[in-house]
C-alpha cells in the first residue's frame, strides 16, 4: 500500500468521435414542393384565361364539356373563336378569321332559306290577287299587256310600261291620264291590304329636251312622274305611310337597251318590299345598297331553268319590236 501522501493514479479516457457523411433521408419533399409550385401556377393561370375569355367562348367550353360529341360534329362557339382575346382557330395556322362556325353557319343559312320561301309565297299570293283584281275591272281590259307583276329577290314588282298609242301621260310632263288614274287607283286598293312597303320609281327613254340636262330633263321629269304616281295610289285608298321611296331614275335602266327611244322604256314601277327587302333597306337609311354583297346575294332566288328563260326573254324583245319608237320625246 501506498503512502498516504502519494496522489491516487486515475486513467483518463479520451473520445474520439469520427464523423462520416449523413444518411440518405430521401427526396420526397422536393418532389410534393414541385407538384405544389406547379399547382399554382396552374391555379393563376386558370383565373386569367377565365378573367380574360369572353361570355361566348364560356358558353362554347360549357357546351363542349356537356356534349362533346356533338359540339365535335357539329362545330361552334369555343376558346379559338373569333372574338376571342387571343384570335386564332383556322383552317391553317396563319389564318387570324377565328373558328369557323360550321354548326351555326348550317342552321343560319337553314333559317334564311326558309324564311326566302315563306316571303316568296306570300308574294306569289300577292301577285294573284293582283291579277284578279285587275281582270275584275272591265275598265282596265285594254290596257292589261302594258302591265307585267312578277316576283323578284326584293318582292313583288309591278311594272306599267308606256304604250305609243296609248301613253300613260301627257307629252313631256307628269299629268296622269284617264286610263293611268284608274289603273293606279285599283293597284293602290289592292295594296293596302298588306303591310308591306312600297318603293316607287319613275323611268323615261334616252329622247332628251331641246335644253338637254342644263333646265329639265328626264331627271326631273321621272321623279315628277313617280310622284304623280304615288298621288293616284294614295287616292285609290292606300296609306300614304306606307310608302318609303319615290325615285326617278330617268334613261339609267331601260328596259329595251338596244332602242333607247322604245316606248316600253318609259315606264312606272311599283315594287311591294318583301320583309327581308325592308330590313336591309332600314338598315342602310333608305339606301340601294341595303346590305351587304353577301346579304345580296343570298337574297337572290335560285337561277330559272335553261328552258324558261328564252322563253320570257323573246316574249320581251318580240314586245320590244311590236312597239314603234316615239316620234317625239317623252310620249
Amino acid at each position: 500500500m501506498a503512502g498516504g501522501g502519494e496522489k491516487t493514479k486515475s486513467t483518463i479516457v479520451i473520445k474520439r468521435i469520427k464523423k462520416a457523411g449523413h444518411g440518405h433521408h430521401g427526396g420526397a419533399w422536393k418532389i410534393a414542393y414541385a407538384d405544389f409550385v406547379t399547382a399554382m401556377m396552374a391555379f393563376f393561370l386558370l383565373m386569367w384565361l377565365l378573367g380574360s375569355t369572353t361570355k361566348g367562348d364560356l358558353k362554347g367550353i360549357s357546351d363542349f364539356f356537356a356534349s362533346p360529341l356533338q359540339v365535335a360534329m357539329m362545330g361552334g362557339s369555343g376558346a379559338g373563336d373569333a372574338n376571342s382575346v387571343i384570335q386564332g382557330g383556322g383552317a391553317s395556322l396563319t389564318d387570324q378569321t377565328g373558328q369557323v362556325k360550321r354548326g351555326n353557319d348550317e342552321e343560319k343559312k337553314k333559317r334564311y332559306q326558309q324564311r326566302q320561301r315563306e316571303e316568296r309565297a306570300r308574294m306569289e299570293d300577292l301577285k294573284l290577287k293582283m291579277e284578279a283584281a285587275l281582270q275584275a275591272n272591265p275598265k282596265l281590259a285594254e290596257v292589261r299587256k302594258q302591265i307585267r307583276v312578277e316576283v323578284t329577290p326584293d318582292g313583288l314588282r309591278i311594272q306599267i310600261v308606256d304604250d305609243f298609242n296609248r301613253p300613260m301621260f301627257a307629252l313631256g310632263g307628269a299629268q296622269v291620264q284617264p286610263y293611268m288614274r284608274d289603273l293606279l287607283q285599283e293597284i293602290g286598293k289592292v295594296l293596302n291590304q298588306v303591310d308591306n312597303k312600297i318603293a316607287l320609281s319613275g323611268h323615261t327613254d334616252s329622247a332628251l329636251y331641246a335644253s338637254g340636262d342644263r333646265g329639265y330633263s328626264n331627271w326631273e321629269l321621272s321623279a315628277d312622274r313617280a310622284n304623280a304616281s304615288r298621288r293616284e295610289l294614295i287616292a285609290g285608298g292606300m296609306e300614304p305611310a306606307k310608302i318609303v321611296r319615290v325615285v326617278g331614275l330617268a334613261d339609267s335602266n331601260l328596259l329595251v337597251k338596244d332602242d333607247p327611244k322604245n316606248a316600253l322604256n318609259r315606264r312606272i314601277s311599283i315594287i311591294v318590299l318583301n320583309k327581308i327587302a325592308e330590313e336591309r333597306l332600314n338598315k342602310a337609311g333608305g339606301e340601294i345598297e341595303a346590305g351587304s354583297v353577301d346579304e345580296v346575294k343570298e337574297s337572290l332566288p335560285a337561277e330559272p331553268s335553261a328552258d324558261a328563260a328564252p322563253v320570257e326573254q323573246a316574249s320581251t324583245v318580240a314586245a320590244a319590236q311590236a312597239a314603234p319608237a316615239p316620234a317625239t320625246a317623252n310620249q
